[in-house]
């Protein structure tokens, strides 16, 4: 069954040209991967494992936008992750490519059959399968790991199903770590995906109060995924020409001693001295510090401000020892 003439074509994120849409064979997996947490972690484990059986390649398939971007826009979450990020720990956990569907009406109308026939075995020429246990696909979510596994059977082919990641006998989900990130408790999101927490964001012009404070900050602009809970964060920050992470004390939302109530995501850098306007910034945050709050009088923040760089500091420390 041919796919729509309509429907686009997705793009290839790859880190060598082993392989491209159609030109051979693949095990692959479908999912939206947001956050790329440990629960993905396993189905890339074991997508690898059933592709290096079989000699095939092993593919990631997402989507951008979020499907429930086009079906229910008024619902739909905030990402945890950009796509670009989402590809890189994709790739990071070894698989051959990652091919990023884009999302429209006319492929969320393919009925589950249509969308394995047509995309999976037409398009992609899947030969193995691998799911998490709650994977749903085609027109309305009304196909799932029964029907795959069934679909694929009947093509000679088979389909993995990877049972849910448990953590305090919850199951690790994007929705759980969302929850957790929008609470503000970091630490808890960072030990339940396979990489910190991520913002990316532009330097722009802030009120430069915290230059005055000794406590220069890089305020970040154009960040298009859920952004933590109002408070201070510490944090590394990957500076473009900068060898290593800058360690960071991260203030996230309204600047409520000087009367404002536009929350801002600024950064200050320990230790770096330079210009950072127009630059784009990656922070990761790795554990909550404080909230934020008003204070009486500017020498009292700046006193604050020395405390939370010094608890930065050793944050930042604990976090770059190496594991046990």
């Amino acid at each position: 069954m041919d796919m729509p003439p309509t429907l686009p074509v997705p793009r290839l994120h790859a880190r060598t040209e082993t392989w491209t849409p159609g030109a051979a064979p693949c095990a692959v997996a479908v999912g939206n991967f947001d956050g790329v947490h440990l629960g993905h972690a396993a189905i890339v484990a074991r997508l690898v494992r059933e592709a290096r059986s079989r000699g095939l390649p092993a593919v990631a398939l997402s989507f951008d936008p979020h499907p429930a971007a086009v079906l229910r826009p008024d619902r739909v979450p905030t990402p945890l992750t950009t796509i670009e990020r989402r590809a890189t720990l994709l790739l990071d956990l070894g698989v051959d490519a990652v091919l990023v569907q884009p999302a429209d009406r006319v492929l969320m109308a393919l009925t589950p059959e249509a969308f394995y026939h047509g995309f999976l075995r037409g398009r992609l020429r899947g030969e193995a399968f691998v799911e998490g246990a709650d994977f749903r696909f085609g027109a309305d979510r009304a196909g799932d790991v029964t029907l795959l596994e069934r679909l694929a059977a009947a093509d000679g082919f088979s389909c993995a199903v990877v049972p849910p990641v448990l953590d305090g006998g919850t199951p690790v989900s994007s929705s759980r770590i969302r929850g957790l990130v929008a609470a503000g408790d970091v630490a808890a999101a960072r030990r339940l995906l396979t990489a910190d927490y991520r913002l990316s964001g532009t330097v722009v012009t802030g009120a430069r109060r915290g230059a005055g404070l000794g406590f220069p900050t890089a305020n970040l602009a154009d960040i298009s995924t859920l952004v933590p809970a109002g408070d201070v964060y510490a944090a590394r920050v990957t500076v473009p020409g900068e060898q290593r992470p800058v360690p960071a004390a991260v203030h996230v939302g309204p600047n409520v001693t000087f009367g404002e109530q536009r929350t801002s995501v600024e950064a200050h850098l320990i230790g770096f001295s330079g210009s950072l306007y127009g630059m784009r910034l990656d922070v990761d945050f790795l554990d909550r510090l404080r909230d934020t709050r008003r204070f009486p009088s500017t020498d009292e923040l700046v006193t604050q401000l020395s405390a939370d760089v010094a608890a930065a500091e050793r944050v930042i420390a604990a976090a770059s020892l190496p594991s046990a």
